[in-house]
């Protein structure tokens, strides 16, 4: 069976792929990112005061959509979306209309490979997008669809087309992505280890999802890609992005989706505090000893053959089985079902009326 294309000369997909960037800060740090963003349109969803000016530097295509904007497109619904929090991003991935989405921390800059060359993150997570998973049965050469590498001895021919790919997930060199716990026992620990592999996760194996380098096909897998209730008013913070990959992956797995991690890498430079981290992630160091296993054991119906549909299942059964940990799941259960809601407000079926409709833009 034939491979998927091994690209010699990455598509940029500049037309087809948004930059989404959630600051309280000025984004100086896309100077260093300039020769590989500045052909790209950039969401910036800017968290906090609202009233505070956030600086683009000159040349960058953006529109950027403060607190005020998020209440003014969403109504009564803008609750979902978390304040004071950097899960203020997904509301980027929904007013986006890209195929596309690559997000990344203000405080992540290019890494260099083992050569000395920049790395250039956005072109690694497209070859991963571009090309499929094989979720299904590990291949021990890791990507066999990456220049150089095959499929192995013993692989099945039946299963060598593999799956379409929903998730890149990249990596960090520098600051760990660490807990508060393990950030407190290694507060000089720096992961200086450059690993070049890309792999796909295999089917019912969860993931610890990290959202500052990460791309992911928004036509297969967006409405997933919700970042939960986090930061101001909720009792846990720091496990946004997890949230999202037990979701996501869990959808991956039932609609024959894949996901990879691995290359590409970035520069992490800055380490947050470590006990400020550990009063946001408190009650998730406790919680999280359920939450794995309710996700390990969810079954999704064949009537769900939607993201959406998935999504909404995957709701219900969170309030059934997590709520009586903290009422805080109920909650949470209902910003899913409401985030499904925005999404579908913003992106309505192709040919629908609501779909000839502008929506409203941020400021550039």
């Amino acid at each position: 069976m034939a491979h998927a294309p091994l690209y010699s000369k990455v598509p940029t997909l500049a037309d087809e792929l948004d930059i989404v960037i959630p600051t309280i800060r000025n984004l100086d740090f896309l100077e260093q990112w300039r020769p590989f963003f500045e052909k790209y349109h950039l969401i910036v969803v800017q968290d906090g005061d609202h009233t505070r000016k956030v600086g683009v530097p000159e040349g960058f295509d953006y529109e950027l959509y403060n607190r005020k904007d998020i209440e003014r497109i969403l109504g009564d619904k803008a609750w979902c979306i978390s304040f004071k929090d950097s899960a203020c991003r997904c509301f980027g991935y929904a007013i986006s209309k890209k195929k596309y989405i690559f997000t990344i921390d203000d405080d992540c800059f290019v890494a260099k490979n083992p050569s000395g060359e920049d790395i250039d993150a956005l072109e690694q997570h497209i070859k991963n997008l571009l090309t499929p998973s094989t979720p299904h049965f590990f291949n021990t050469l890791y990507d066999p669809y990456t220049e150089g590498a095959d499929f192995v001895r013993g692989y099945p021919f039946s299963l060598r087309e593999g799956a379409p790919t929903a998730i890149s997930h990249g990596l960090w060199l520098n600051i760990p992505d660490y807990d508060a716990p393990t950030q407190m026992v290694k507060p000089r620990e720096r992961n200086v280890r450059y690993v070049n592999a890309v792999l796909t996760i295999p089917k019912g194996t969860l993931f610890p999802m990290c959202g500052m380098n990460l791309g992911f096909n928004r036509d297969l897998i967006g409405p997933a890609m919700y970042f939960g209730l986090m930061g101001d008013g909720q009792p846990i913070g720091r496990y946004d992005d997890m949230w999202a990959g037990w979701c996501a992956k869990v959808i991956c797995d039932h609609l024959g989706l894949g996901v990879k991690t691995g290359l590409p890498y970035i520069w992490h430079s800055k380490a947050s505090n470590p006990f400020v981290n550990l009063k946001k992630e408190y009650k998730g160091i406790f919680w999280q000893e359920d939450i794995i296993p309710f996700f390990q054991s969810v079954k999704l119906s064949k009537e769900s053959k939607t993201v959406q549909e998935c999504y909404l299942e995957l709701a219900d059964q969170v309030r059934s089985g997590l709520g009586k940990i903290d009422p805080y799941f109920d909650k949470l259960a209902n910003g899913m079902q409401d985030w499904i809601a925005c999404w579908d407000m913003l992106n309505p079926p192709a040919g629908s009326s609501k779909a000839d409709k502008p929506l409203p833009n941020g400021t550039a």
